[in-house]
């Protein structure tokens, strides 16, 4: 008989979680690549559900309160998880049985509580089946996923060359023998969604940056992007399923423009496909010329994130250079230019990072205010591997066995941040009010 190989997505556990267009594509990507062999795949994605819908097909989760971990128990805020019921997830696991191995992903580094219970309900329904468990926490917190998460093999890193080596190895550790048959299928073709409001899409892997508080060189060695064939292709027969709703996660979506980005582009608008494009994922701005703005609007881009962090130019050049403050601004000027408005455009601005101080966040504010677009602060969080990691780890203020679940953006900020919390609350509330202004 062929293997039966069974992926799931587990729930989210935390204190507030909506679905931007969001998607495991690392998992998805483990199910395409193993569909050239002769093998049975199913899927649970305890995600795939939504208690209300929000504009362009994002929206709120179901959620369900649920006692906090002993290391959040100070936090005064409801921690919940995110998804589908308990009784539903054992319905879909126990009608699928049995099965050779269990894929397991794990996305937020300080998620892992609903790893650990996706996994838990598995052991109990089927307890000799080998559960592989990958994703990003797998791969930051290899350690403490090994000796928590439940999971008998555990997987780092990402699926991919002579990594899909690694993981064909794994499943055949676990008794399976491998035969392929055919080339591999792309994920949307698996059937593994009833229907796509929404589909995420990957241009490229990995960073040429190396920012001081971000772990995407310790997910992807090096920088790799997809021939923009692959890429309009993909977009066209998602579209043909019945998709309009495209969310770009990439980490360096806009690199290589010229030959890249607005080459797929360019191509997306000689089609006339009526698509609307989000990037969720912060993008580069200073790839952003006119041209790029152009194409960008003409093409159909509807939401757009730019990466700031910080208007500080000491701090810019210390966290990875990737942006100054004049060149940020020409960016916005190409975009307005081109008719994209203060409700399309947002600006990550950061707080909490390593010896920054509350008063440059509320200069950074002030800043995007004057360009007239949308401000999204957002919470620092520590990453292993990281400069800042290192540095908060040097002077004590974190240990490295940090519990992840500390590593919460929100939870890290008050605990870390030494800010003035009513400070603070103000000032979220000043970019509230500013945000909501049309």
């Amino acid at each position: 008989m062929k293997p039966k190989f069974l992926f799931i997505n587990p729930w989210i556990y935390d204190f507030a979680a909506v679905n931007l267009w969001s998607r495991p594509l690392g998992l998805l990507k483990v199910a395409e690549y193993l569909s050239q062999f002769d093998v049975d795949l199913s899927y649970i994605d305890c995600t795939d559900v939504f208690k209300t819908k929000r504009k362009y097909g994002a929206g709120k989760y179901p959620r369900q309160i649920v006692d906090k971990p002993e290391a959040l128990k100070s936090i005064p805020r409801n921690f919940a998880r995110y998804g589908i019921s308990i009784d539903v997830f054992k319905d879909k696991l126990q009608s699928l049985l049995p099965f050779d191995i269990v894929f397991v992903t794990s996305i937020m580094s300080y998620w892992y509580p609903g790893v650990q219970k996706a996994i838990e309900i598995i052991k109990s329904l089927s307890p000799d089946t080998p559960v592989i468990l990958g994703g990003i926490y797998a791969t930051l917190y290899h350690r403490h996923a090994s000796e928590n998460s439940g999971a008998d093999h555990i997987f780092k890193g990402n699926v991919g060359g002579s990594q899909g080596e690694k993981i064909e190895t794994m499943i055949e550790n676990c008794g399976c023998d491998l035969k392929q048959i055919k080339s591999s299928m792309p994920y949307y073709k698996l059937g593994f969604y009833e229907d796509y409001p929404f589909a995420p899409v990957i241009t490229s892997s990995g960073c040429p940056y190396r920012c001081t508080y971000c772990a995407s060189f310790s997910l992807f060695n090096g920088f790799v992007q997809r021939e923009t064939y692959d890429i309009v292709n993909d977009i066209k027969e998602l579209y043909n399923m019945g998709v309009r709703d495209f969310a770009f996660y990439d980490d360096a979506l806009l690199i290589n423009a010229d030959i890249h980005m607005k080459v797929v582009l360019r191509e997306i608008i000689k089609s006339g496909l009526k698509v609307r494009f989000h990037c969720p994922n912060g993008v580069h701005a200073r790839f952003i010329d006119d041209e790029l703005a152009y194409l960008m609007k003409q093409s159909g881009f509807s939401t757009l994130r730019l990466s700031l962090e910080t208007v500080n130019s000491e701090r810019q050049v210390q966290t990875g250079g990737k942006v100054s403050t004049d060149i940020f601004r020409l960016a916005v000027q190409h975009l307005k230019r081109h008719g994209f408005t203060k409700e399309q455009v947002g600006v990550y601005l950061m707080y909490g990072l390593p010896g920054q101080g509350l008063k440059e966040v509320e200069e950074g504010v002030e800043f995007i205010k004057k360009l007239g677009v949308r401000i999204n602060l957002t919470e620092f969080s520590p990453l292993p591997e990281t400069s800042c990691w290192t540095e908060l780890t040097d002077k004590g203020i974190i240990s490295d066995n940090i519990d992840p679940l500390l590593t919460n953006n929100s939870v890290f900020s008050l605990l870390y941040s030494g800010y003035d919390l009513t400070a603070l609350e103000q000032l979220k509330l000043n970019v509230k009010e500013y945000n909501n202004v049309q």
